[in-house]
Parts: structure tokens; sequence; C-alpha cells
């Protein structure tokens, strides 16, 4: 199951984000986030966590690696595998499996540096930076739990 969205301002991709969180606050998921350096991963992350009424400032976990955000309504989990060579993916590949299950929210940028498999049930979203305000996001879903999800969008 696939679907596309087109953002044409922040305001937009802030409400992609709210309905986002709606659809996940009951369940959890596993998203892997795509699109180049200033695509907006982080900033459609910072939106999804603002309404699931997560507290702490939402960051880039470029340098860190991970993220934790446990104040909202359900624990956040937020990766960065940009700066990690295939060695360090594989290292922490066992982590990602368990950030998959139960009613917690990852997610995973910069996914296709990784050549582990991920879990199957998945939300996948492809960011395309179109100009300096309009955005699309391809979202496509693996699995019951994540096309469930896409269909509340």
């Amino acid at each position: 199951m696939s679907s596309v969205v087109e953002c044409n301002s922040l305001e937009q991709t802030e409400k992609l984000a709210e309905k986002f969180a709606d659809a996940v606050k009951n369940t959890g998921a596993f998203v892997c986030l795509y699109g180049d350096v200033g695509a907006g991963k982080t900033a459609f992350t910072r939106f999804v966590c603002k309404y699931l009424g997560i507290k702490e400032k939402v960051t880039s976990p470029s340098f860190v690696i991970l993220n934790e955000y446990k104040s909202g309504i359900l624990p956040v989990y937020h990766f960065d595998l940009y700066r990690l060579e295939k060695e360090g993916v594989s290292t922490i590949s066992n982590e990602l499996e368990e950030y998959s299950e139960g009613k917690i929210l990852t997610f995973v940028e910069w996914a296709e540096f990784s050549d582990i498999t991920l879990p199957f049930d998945k939300i996948e979203i492809n960011i395309n930076y179109i100009d300096e305000n309009k955005r699309q996001f391809n979202l496509s879903a693996s699995g019951k739990k994540s096309e469930s999800i896409l269909k509340r969008l």
C-alpha cells in the first residue's frame, strides 16, 4: 500500500504530521525516513512529536545516533544511521528489531545506509524537496499494522 501527499507549505507539513500522530497514537509504528539533507525528515519527526505531547526538545540525532523522548502519549525513539558505517549499523541491528515491537514509535533517518533487514512491518516515508516550502511525501506500508495506519491518513 502506498500514497503520495504534496505539502505546499510548512503548515501543510505540520497538518500531515498531526494526522500521522493521530494515526499512530494507539499502536505505535516503525518508520523509515528517506530524503536528501534538508528535505524535512527531522522537521516531520518534530511535528509528530508535538502532537504526541512530547515535551522534550526534538533535535536531529546525527551525532548521538539515538534520541529518546518519553514524555508524551507513547515513547518515541529517533535514530539516525547517516554517520554509521555498515559495521556500525550491524552492531545495532538487534536493537532496531527491539525498537520495532510494542506500542512505541520509532523513526529511523537514513535507513538506506543500512544493508540489514529492517522489520517487515514498517512505514517508509520518502520526502522529496521540491522547493523552499513544497515537499512531496511518498508513503508506503508493509505489514498489516502499517497498512492500517496509512489507511487512517
